[in-house]
């Protein structure tokens, strides 16, 4: 096998792992701040412990990225419990699919950020995912289960957007992993506090989750990702990556029993459509 179908294969391999750490927030039988710490706590140890048997210097250049990188730490805290709420209190289908929604506020908050021209082109994009969005919802009612995890999967989609720009600033300063184990770290650090108020019982099949969770689906997916990135565009990648909503939709379908309704599959085709063309538009400009 070349280079480049290896690095095509862990890409796939890679998407499908993040596709189905959805199915967590439904076999962990813990609180969505927990689960995420019990993600990011393994995912770091796997990954620090990577890096030492490897010798991987993990030094940031400036004592300002540190600052930095722990803000996006923060961020990315916020953003996975937002992510499994919205999973744990409506249907992985909607949280995956408002999750990618994503670009829609990169596209107007990118301007802001980096003092960029929003482009006409950019904008349309982001207002016809916008109706993708608005098509899934099923009623203005937030007594409406399905309301709430739409706007908790908004909350995280909202978060993660903030965290790609600010990622923009290191994505050609350091390893990708080494931001991660970094990002990682700080947000198992930002909600460790928790465990000090309340604590709720972990059975070993959780703690088995867990585990699982933090270094294959996290730590090891993470890796094969950025390993592939060595070899195949940037363009190939993004458009592999929107398969992660499809992955995540068609698993919970299988194992859960979850089928998406009319609307939502609406909704989300025009969502991916969208955000696929935006990734090969951006490609070719770049």
């Amino acid at each position: 096998m070349n280079s480049r179908n290896r690095g095509l294969m862990n890409i796939h391999i890679a998407v499908l792992l993040f596709g189905l750490t959805a199915l967590f927030g439904r076999y962990v039988s813990l609180p969505a701040p927990y689960i995420v710490l019990g993600r990011v706590f393994f995912a770091s140890l796997s990954m620090g412990i990577y890096f030492l048997i490897k010798g991987h210097n993990i030094c940031l250049s400036k004592k300002a990225d540190y600052i930095v990188i722990c803000s996006i730490g923060a961020l990315l805290a916020f953003h996975w419990t937002a992510f499994y709420t919205s999973v744990q209190v409506s249907t992985v289908a909607i949280a995956l699919i408002t999750f990618s929604a994503y670009p829609i506020f990169v596209t107007f908050f990118e301007p802001l950020m980096f003092r960029e021209r929003l482009k006409k082109a950019d904008a349309f994009f982001a207002l016809i995912m916008f109706m993708g969005v608005l098509i899934i919802v099923p009623e203005l009612n937030i007594e409406n289960n399905l309301t709430v995890g739409l706007l908790w999967g908004l909350a995280g989609s909202v978060s993660f957007a903030v965290m790609s720009l600010l990622n923009r600033k290191f994505a050609s300063s350091y390893d990708g992993s080494v931001i991660a184990f970094y990002e990682q770290g700080v947000a198992a650090l930002v909600l460790m506090p928790m465990i000090f108020f309340h604590r709720p019982a972990v059975d070993a099949r959780d703690w088995g989750l867990l585990i699982l969770l933090g270094v294959v689906f996290t730590g090891v997916a993470h890796s094969l990702f950025i390993g592939g990135m060595k070899h195949i565009r940037a363009q190939t990648a993004g458009v592999i990556a929107s398969l992660e909503t499809v992955y995540g939709i068609l698993s919970a379908a299988l194992v859960l029993g979850e089928v998406p309704s009319a609307r939502e599959l609406a909704g989300g085709a025009l969502i991916l459509c969208m955000a696929v063309c935006s990734t090969l538009k951006s490609s070719k400009e770049g």
